[in-house]
């Protein structure tokens, strides 16, 4: 657990999968068979899509393939993804870190598209945020900062005065290159050099100030 401390901002920029959403399960059984039938490694393939959207996962995979053709296997990927919510849940503190959040500035900011985003929020029983930052939103997939600038500006707020929840290294480095400080979440975050890590959401509480900062307690 990290020591207590207490970051201030003026808004929160939420990634979903493995952040607010623990949809581990689905991505294991999809992007496994998908390996397998590219004849890759599983491990070496989980490695890589965290947080990136599937199109460009393939690439990195598959480099000398045609883009179109990931583009239209992704089509794919994305519509057995939005099928399958067998172990879909929360992370721990999700339910209770979102109700805080109700009528305070947030936005997710995912590289699922809006099908998927709102599939597998309802699926672990989560509010969606009233601003939402999808695939269908941005030209490039994290960890380019298109989607973490686009959340700020549609907030009404600096990138600095925001503050972004990953727990990826493609979406930290995104969150990083938009200006921003972030929260990492959970094992894959620890590694990847994020402000300040937690385990769960639980560790994590959100009060607005008067003037309508937010104080986000970690610890």
């Amino acid at each position: 657990m990290p020591t207590a401390l207490t970051l201030s901002t003026r808004a929160l920029l939420l990634d979903m999968d493995g952040t607010l959403v623990n949809s581990d399960a689905v991505v294991e059984r999809c992007w496994r068979r998908w390996a397998a039938g590219h004849g890759l490694d599983g491990d070496a393939a989980m490695r890589v899509v965290h947080g990136r959207q599937g199109h460009l996962s393939m690439a990195i995979l598959l480099p000398d393939r045609p883009m179109e053709l990931n583009i239209e296997e992704n089509r794919r990927m994305l519509a057995e993804e939005t099928a399958d919510t067998d172990g879909v849940v929360a992370i721990p503190g999700a339910p209770a870190f979102l109700a805080a959040l109700a009528g305070l500035p947030h936005a997710l900011v995912t590289s699922a598209d809006d099908a998927l985003a709102r599939t597998r929020m309802g699926a672990a029983g989560l509010p969606l945020p009233p601003v939402m930052i999808t695939a269908e939103s941005v030209g490039a997939s994290k960890p380019d900062p298109e989607g973490f600038l686009k959340g700020a500006a549609a907030l009404g707020f600096a990138p600095a005065d925001c503050l972004a929840f990953e727990d990826s290294e493609a979406g930290i480095a995104a969150a990083r290159a938009a200006g921003m400080p972030v929260v990492g979440v959970g094992p894959r975050a620890a590694a990847h050099l994020p402000t300040v890590h937690v385990d769960t959401l639980e560790q994590v509480r959100v009060t607005a100030g008067p003037d309508g900062a937010l104080a986000v307690r970690i610890g």
